[in-house]
Formats: C-alpha cells, structure tokens, sequence
C-alpha cells in the first residue's frame, strides 16, 4: 500500500512544479494585496516541512537545520527575500529528490521506529511513517491550493 503514497506524493509535486514553470520568476515572488505569502513560498514550504517531518519530528535527525531552506520556508514563516531562478530550479529538484529519498529510507527500515508527536497545526497525533505521509499528501495538497489561488491574483 505505501508505493501508491509515494507515487501520489510525487505526482502531486510534478503538479506543482508545472504550475510553477508556466510563471515567471517576477510572478513567483509576487505577494497580492492582502496576502502575506506568494507561489514560491508555498512550494518551498512543502519540500522542507516533508522533510522536517519524516527526519526531525521522528528523530531520525537532530537538527532541522540539517533540511536545506528550512528557515526560508519553515511554519510560520514568510517571504524576506526575492527568490532567484536558480533557488526554484533547486527547491524543484529537493521537491522530488527528497521524495525518492524518503522511499529509499521507509524501505531501509530507517522509520520503523519512532516516537509518535502531535502535529502543530492540527494536534493531531502521528504514530508512524504512513500517518505522517497520508498527512503529507493533504498538506502538499492544501499549498497546491493555495498556489493555485495565488496565481489568479498575479
């Protein structure tokens, strides 16, 4: 069952990757009226916060400041700097890679233990690998929307 997440995981994020592609650098930086976030913002949200989540939270890493950009794109976070093209093109790459990864450890046994937390928006509790990426795939989901959103106010 776990090969379907993944692949739902990745397909998703090529979803926004092209999204992503059919803008502009300008656009992707772009915060509407009455926003506090943009595009790229979103997108670089759900490649560390996936990986905060499945490394840190479970403890399999120590330091969140192991996961590239976290303290960009972190919760409660907001855009600071004007992102470059060759930070989308690596956040694009991160999207995917860290995805592969991820499966590459989930099959390795690297998550077969680990210590159940409660998620800070929902407090919600996780108890393992699965529930954290069937929580993945909403939270992707959710910035999709929110990026989708966006784009029609550019």
């Amino acid at each position: 069952m776990i090969n379907p997440i993944f692949d739902f995981i990745i397909n998703s994020r090529k979803a926004f990757i092209k999204l992503i592609d059919t803008l502009t650098i300008e656009e992707l930086n772009k915060i509407p009226d009455g926003y506090n976030n943009n595009i790229i913002w979103n997108f670089g949200h759900i490649v560390v916060s996936t990986q905060t989540l499945c490394y840190v939270r479970t403890g399999v890493l120590k330091d969140a400041a192991l996961v590239k950009f976290n303290e960009y794109y972190k919760k409660d976070t907001k855009p600071s700097y004007t992102v470059t093209e060759e930070e989308v093109a690596e956040l694009k790459a991160i999207a995917l890679e860290s995805i592969e990864r991820i499966k590459e450890d989930y099959a390795n046994g690297k998550f077969s233990s680990i210590p159940p937390f409660l998620t800070a928006t929902y407090g919600v509790q996780l108890n393992s690998i699965e529930e954290i990426l069937i929580t993945t795939i909403g939270h992707d989901n959710v910035h999709f929307g929110y990026a989708a959103a966006l784009k029609k106010q550019i």
